[in-house]
């Protein structure tokens, strides 16, 4: 917090320096006032850390929850033993499922404490519909590890496909000019030499 009321005051500083007049002082407070809310909207580093990894260790959450559950294990004692085995930000999430499902929680109130994982929404629906018809969820987590495996790898993909257009646009930016001076400009010069 005080880095952030560092940095906006020091913005709202640098405008009322640069400007050196009087009506800097109200464009000042406005971007420090500006800077500081768009600091306080930025997620934190940690999180964004815990954030990420979660979303990368739920595909073998699910696939070790499955095995566990093809294993014969309950369900509370198989999400218990997924956080243990994974560790992490999402194994403390799972350990709070284990222990609100061991405590007799509705499962839509204990599994709800993997909300806020991109995927995760799929997993709760599958254990919420599993608990309530009793049908297996080994399956439905099973197709889970995979789907949440097949749209990562088209996110990487797409993430790379977009790499290489950003990648031309720096090398245009440089060649454009470059063609202008050396293939254009002899040219043009040429073509008005001989017409004047």
């Amino acid at each position: 917090m005080i880095r952030r009321i560092t940095v906006a005051l020091l913005g709202g500083v640098a405008i009322v320096w640069y400007a050196g007049h009087w009506w800097g002082v109200p464009a000042g407070v406005a971007v420090a006032y500006g800077v500081d809310r768009w600091l306080k909207r930025q997620e934190p580093a940690e999180a964004r850390e815990a954030r990420t990894r979660a979303e990368a260790d739920l595909p073998l959450a699910a696939d070790l929850l499955a095995a566990a559950l093809r294993a014969g294990a309950p369900v509370d004692r198989a999400v218990a033993a997924v956080a243990e085995a994974l560790g992490g930000p999402l194994a403390d999430r799972l350990d709070r499922v284990a222990r609100s499902l061991r405590l007799g929680a509705d499962p839509p109130e204990a599994w709800s404490h993997l909300d806020g994982i991109a995927g995760a929404g799929r997993l709760i629906a599958a254990a919420v519909r599993s608990s309530s018809s009793g049908g297996a969820l080994s399956g439905a987590c099973t197709r889970l590890a995979d789907d949440l495996r097949a749209d990562r790898a088209i996110s990487a993909e797409a993430a790379a496909r977009r790499a290489g257009v950003l990648i031309v646009l720096p090398l245009g930016l440089c060649f454009l000019p470059a063609f202008l001076l050396a293939g254009l400009a002899p040219v043009v010069i040429a073509v008005l030499g001989d017409v004047l």
